[in-house]
């Protein structure tokens, strides 16, 4: 399975009217956070394929629409008035664990916590966010033969692809959760590649990490899980 792996900001070679050309041989599309909502609205109407996204913590016009928390409790009749939700065409996965055909998907998004702003996490913070998805990995384990495939998040691990700086370093509970649950693949954007031979991929135990900065596409039946593009 090709997969389209996005993030942080909009590609020139996939927002084009050659996107088709390029990328339509992809079965899934992923986005790994800061990214505007009609960028992903684009994507699957010019691919017409599945997307499945996260947010990171830019671009969170939206992240009301799909987090209860965020949303303003009382408007002034005093009852809830959420924002109207709008389709775009991707499917949220945050917090959450999905399927798509026999691929099993698991999100968590946001980045280390350096300032009052939202879907920003301590060490803690994302811990638990990542214990409220084990009931869903313990069925998928039990009726599926395996946890999970594919960790999608925005920020990187600790000390795999992360910054120096509090707001790009990764988090310590990503490294646990790929020995834990051995996922094939941990996708993540946040940290820019302004490089072109920066390197993208880094093998950590079973798992591959792959930085998908603007864009990068992925193999999952590939030996080492790279595509050419």
């Amino acid at each position: 399975m090709k997969i389209l792996c996005i993030s942080d900001e909009r590609d020139t070679l996939v927002y084009s009217d050659r996107v088709k050309s390029r990328f339509g041989d992809v079965d899934l599309v992923l986005g790994a956070g800061d990214l505007d909502l009609d960028y992903y609205s684009f994507i699957v109407s010019s691919l017409n394929k599945p997307l499945f996204f996260v947010f990171g913590n830019h671009n969170l016009a939206n992240i009301s629409d799909y987090r209860r928390e965020y949303r303003e409790t009382f408007a002034n009749d005093g009852f809830l008035h959420p924002h109207e939700f709008q389709s775009y065409g991707a499917t949220y996965v945050g917090g959450k664990v999905l399927r798509f055909g026999n691929l099993i998907i698991a999100g968590l998004g946001g980045s280390m916590k350096y300032n009052d702003g939202q879907n920003q996490f301590t060490e803690t913070g994302m811990f638990l966010n990542a214990l409220r998805l084990l009931p869903a990995l313990i069925f998928n384990r039990i009726f599926h033969g395996r946890y999970v495939d594919i960790l999608l998040t925005h920020a990187s691990p600790q000390g795999i692809q992360d910054g120096d700086d509090r707001p790009h370093r990764g988090f310590k509970v990503f490294l646990w959760f790929m020995r834990a649950f051995k996922p094939s693949f941990l996708v993540h954007g946040h940290v820019h590649l302004y490089d072109i031979n920066a390197p993208r991929f880094a093998r950590y135990g079973r798992t591959m990490v792959v930085n998908a900065y603007e864009h990068v596409v992925i193999d999952t039946e590939a030996p080492d899980g790279r595509a050419q593009h």
